[in-house]
């Protein structure tokens, strides 16, 4: 979300996004705009042959766009995003390998221009979004078969449409999955202001339920406290903080959390764990740290704490294409605000 597929650390993430944005936008600066009705056949694709840097080893090609058949349905892509697994696919370090070359992008919103003779799910005009990781949303437009998409509603904000697919919907099943909660309960999470944390405040406080958030500490912290709060988040706290022993104030008021999400690992992650109630879970969607998750015997035996994972694209796989749809919309309801987003936008 990340599922976020955070792999790498968060400074090393931000030097690559500001590489591969500076030598993307120089290029499609540099091309003339693709007009599809003035070349139906020719789009603008982000193309890689071989794993490596992404700023490196992507490059800007023209692609013939293909045949519309009875299945499939033609996109214009509307917009995609630069996500932690994107640039984790093109290193070939990630859980999941489109076949090389590949173009880029696990998300995006298109809207559909025409489908084939037995397309029943989509129309013309419909806004659609990749079913899957590893569809390719960096480019203009592409053909894609109608099982590959998923339609979603247009008057969605166009960056939310942009990464619903992911970070949302890691947040949403990471919290209604691991632990039965009730309006009033509470989670506790790290790494609180990246694009899964942002959306599990949101949908927390949708559904009722009271979040503590820690992030690192910084110069501008209470810009970003204030930020958070407005999204709903209950508490914000300091990684510092959260080692105090003034913690123990936070949940006075408030139950010990039942669940909790961990992005980071190392030390976090331990903090997390001893902040759980009796018989909770933490849930590890990503390792920003790049240590291991230490949790003492203590935790294991006297307060049965449950250590879980999670993996967005594995979860798809282990679960009906059919069902899809519902839990998409019901995501979309709560319509979590995109923030910070770096968005690679088509032009056509």
């Amino acid at each position: 979300m990340w599922g976020c597929g955070a792999l790498l650390g968060a400074r090393t993430r931000s030097r690559l996004w500001r590489e591969v944005l500076v030598a993307w936008g120089r290029r499609w600066s540099a091309a003339a705009p693709c007009s599809a009705s003035a070349e139906p056949s020719r789009v603008r694709a982000l193309v890689y042959g071989h794993h490596g840097d992404p700023a490196k080893v992507v490059e800007l090609k023209d692609l013939e766009l293909a045949a519309v058949g009875g299945s499939d349905v033609h996109v214009r892509m509307l917009a995609a995003p630069i996500n932690p697994s994107d640039i984790n696919m093109i290193q070939g370090n990630y859980g999941l390998l489109p076949k090389l070359p590949a173009v880029g992008g696990n998300e995006g919103v298109g809207q559909v221009v025409a489908v084939g003779s037995s397309v029943t799910g989509v129309k013309p005009g419909d806004w659609v979004i990749p079913a899957n990781a590893g569809l390719g949303t960096w480019r203009t437009e592409a053909v894609f078969s109608e099982e590959a998409l998923i339609g979603v509603p247009s008057d969605i904000p166009l960056q939310s449409a942009a990464t619903l697919s992911v970070n949302p919907c890691t947040a949403y099943r990471m919290l209604m999955d691991f632990e039965q909660l009730q309006p009033g309960d509470s989670v506790i999470q790290n790494a609180s202001n990246s694009g899964v944390g942002q959306a599990v405040i949101q949908i927390a406080a949708a559904l009722g339920l009271r979040t503590v958030n820690v992030v690192r500490d910084r110069p501008d912290i209470q810009k970003l406290t204030d930020r958070l709060k407005s999204l709903g988040a209950e508490h914000v706290l300091t990684e510092e903080e959260l080692r105090k022993p003034e913690m123990k104030n936070v949940f006075k008021d408030m139950p010990q959390p039942r669940l909790a999400l961990n992005c980071v690992g190392g030390k976090s992650a331990t903090e997390l764990l001893r902040h759980l109630a009796p018989g909770g879970t933490m849930v590890t969607y990503g390792g920003m740290a790049k240590q291991p998750v230490i949790a003492s015997v203590s935790q294991l035996i006297f307060k049965d704490l449950k250590l879980r994972g999670f993996w967005l694209s594995q979860w798809k796989k282990d679960h009906s294409p059919g069902r899809r749809p519902t839990r998409l919309r019901e995501v979309a309801r709560n319509r979590p605000k995109v923030t910070d987003t770096k968005t690679v936008r088509s032009r056509t």
